[in-house]
């Protein structure tokens, strides 16, 4: 069986070690492969190169840092098919789902190409006579990125393009559930005429994880994954004297307010809550229906969820199955946790029939009506394709249930009410907000994050705070003495 091995120095680079873990097609609920579980010998090793790589690469003029930085935008872009269909084969999401998150990793390397304007320095002439001061913006050195299941190739361009782009070096560490789009993504960079070293690719577990966080070369570590882990990155990281940024879990709140369109917010809420089998920090898991609107726009839920075919991301489906048999029972388990809570289980995904492997991962659309703000299954990220309506009697009610919650990523209100919307996002507690937007992730020359326990070190992905994060600034002052300077003077400078 295949062995996916590390990139390292710019090519494959076999495991030391012999640990390895399973890697399965969800679709088929069979292991296909094995990837590689780093050694610490294997650690050093990515560490060492992206080390050795770093003086060359931090002063490559920044033309030609350019130049490859576009080179990779057009590979990437006339290549996209090809990911997406390793995607769909180690994730399960449909493929035009996995071609949508490449084209929106895509929008960052189209920042990243205009990186010269965005890590200008400043300069001030004659701040004192004779003396100027101006300002460098530096790479860090050595950087880590540490990435979730759920987008393979979205996450590491949100961090990627522009950490090579300002000069540093990376070692990106990806789930060693679906592995395989970070070396594809590895042997474009190269081909594209990245150097050996600025991106390496160092498959594992905790161990690769704790080897990233804890060795003093490692300057910086950027992380997208649950609460409970970003809690531990930053942490740790922090500890051992690191930046951090660490984007951490959800529970997004959809806002339905009487006067919404009904038929716009029931294509939104499917569209959200199940698209990618709900496994998103930005899916729709909760509709907060303030009355009299939640049974009609339940039943205008249900028509929607009765078209949508379930099966193989291969073959033209709308949702695919979800990544592992584990998750996939403890989503499903939330369900039984509904029904013991009182909750109404009005479409039920266990047992759906599917275009697909009887074996593979499933579990359908679930939607689940009066949940109660004390049960697991409102207050837990099932990252899964659950749906839950609560219902209140107010815009108010509704704020203040979405401001209360432990998370604060996204959030969407569906109203035709101008002002009731500018309200809002004045007063909700959340980083991102659409207005009948239901996933409202920001474009790529805006910045990506939270609020809560959804980001820990407070430093956004991409967008100007990517850039601000990989670079420190160097203020430098100046003064170039003229033959009349008049000599020596040993006090201290008071102009």
């Amino acid at each position: 069986m295949t062995v996916i091995p590390h990139w390292i120095g710019g090519k494959e680079y076999p495991s030391a070690g012999e640990r390895t873990a399973p890697v399965y097609d969800p679709a088929l609920g069979a292991e296909t492969k094995r990837v590689s579980l780093a050694s610490a010998q294997d650690i050093e090793s990515a560490i060492s190169s992206a080390q050795k790589a770093f003086p060359t690469w931090r002063d490559l003029s920044m033309a030609k840092r350019q130049r490859i930085l576009f080179r990779i935008r057009e590979l990437l872009n006339e290549r996209k098919g090809e990911l997406a269909e390793i995607i769909t084969s180690e994730h399960g999401k449909v493929v035009s789902d996995a071609l949508g998150e490449i084209s929106r990793g895509l929008e960052v390397v189209e920042l990243a190409t205009g990186f010269p304007h965005l890590i200008k320095g400043e300069h001030s002439e004659n701040v004192s006579t004779g003396v100027d001061v101006h300002s460098l913006k530096a790479p860090l050195g050595v950087v880590g990125i540490i990435s979730p299941f759920n987008f393979p190739a979205m996450v590491p361009l949100w961090f990627l393009p522009i950490a090579i782009a300002a000069g540093n070096t990376v070692i990106l560490k990806p789930s060693e559930k679906d592995p395989s789009a970070a070396n594809w993504l590895a042997a474009l960079f190269t081909e594209a005429g990245l150097p050996g070293g600025v991106f390496n690719v160092l498959h594992g577990d905790k161990e690769a994880v704790d080897g990233l966080l804890e060795h003093p070369e490692v300057k910086a570590i950027s992380f997208v994954g649950s609460t409970p882990i970003a809690r531990y990155i930053y942490e740790t990281a922090a500890k051992n004297g690191k930046r951090v940024q660490a984007l951490g879990g959800a529970k997004n709140h959809m806002l339905v307010l009487p006067d919404a369109d009904l038929d716009l917010t029931a294509d939104a809420a499917v569209n959200a809550g199940f698209g990618s089998a709900g496994e998103r920090c930005m899916a729709i898991s909760v509709i907060v229906a303030v009355e009299p609107v939640a049974d009609e726009l339940i039943a205008k839920i249900q028509e929607r969820v009765a078209t949508l075919k379930i099966g193989d991301g291969r073959r033209n489906c709308d949702m695919g199955p979800l990544v592992t048999a584990q998750h996939r029972d403890k989503v499903a388990s939330y369900i039984d946790i509904a029904e013991a809570d009182g909750a109404k289980v009005v479409i039920d995904g266990r047992g759906i029939e599917v275009d697909g492997a009887a074996e593979g991962f499933w579990l359908g659309p679930t939607l689940i009506d009066d949940v109660p703000v004390t049960s697991k299954v409102y207050q837990d990220e099932i990252f899964g394709p659950v749906l839950s309506v609560v219902r209140v009697g107010s815009y108010e009610e509704g704020l203040e249930l979405i401001n209360s919650g432990a998370f604060g990523n996204g959030t969407a209100i569906f109203t035709n009410d101008g002002g009731a919307a500018r309200r809002f996002q004045n007063e909700v507690e959340v980083g991102m907000i659409g207005i009948n937007v239901p996933i409202p992730v920001p474009v790529a020359y805006y910045s990506f994050g939270g609020f809560k326990d959804s980001i820990f070190g407070g430093t956004k992905a991409y967008g100007l705070q990517g850039f601000n994060f990989y670079t420190r600034e160097k203020a430098v002052t100046s003064r170039w003495l003229d033959p009349s300077h008049g000599g020596l003077n040993l006090g201290f400078p008071q102009n």
